[in-house]
């Protein structure tokens, strides 16, 4: 690979497709040194989340193309495919991800301060929070910085 930032966005162009016609979303695509190999890693999303069926049907897709002449020659030698899910450290870039995080407790930065609520509802243009019980609307371009909170247990429900 030599131009790294070319060559990711024409893996990106290649991949998408195939990960399209799954049914998934590329959420992501590094390819980064591993001693004489390189790691391709792939992060694939979905409305209702992935599982391990999902990565595997992703994982032969994405190795199909990555076998093809092109991705080879960008990809230049011996590579190992990983293929993931977002983790919860994900932070929510499009409204898609806060779609996918209604019901989870979000903590977002907007150049006004600092927010943390949960998604009611999301939709293109904005997320809907419960802020202590008052409805908080949060339009995307408002959004500087916004990531899903790790709860171990919600209130209300049994430990």
């Amino acid at each position: 690979m030599v131009d790294t930032s070319a060559s990711r966005a024409r893996l990106v162009q290649l991949l998408t497709p195939s990960v399209e016609a799954s049914g998934h979303d590329l959420e992501d695509l590094s390819v980064s040194p591993a001693g004489r190999r390189k790691i391709v890693r792939v992060v694939v999303d979905k409305d209702g989340g992935v599982t391990l069926d999902d990565i595997a049907e992703v994982s032969r897709a994405v190795s199909d193309v990555l076998d093809q002449p092109e991705a080879e020659q960008l990809l230049a030698g011996a590579y190992t495919l990983e293929v993931t899910s977002p983790g919860v450290d994900r932070p929510l870039t499009a409204p898609r991800h806060w779609r996918r995080s209604i019901g989870r407790l979000v903590k977002a930065t907007t150049a006004t301060g600092t927010v943390t609520g949960r998604v009611l509802e999301a939709d293109d243009a904005q997320a809907v929070l419960d802020v202590d019980g008052t409805k908080r609307p949060l339009l995307y371009g408002e959004v500087v910085t916004a990531q899903v909170q790790v709860e171990f247990s919600r209130a209300g429900e049994d430990a």
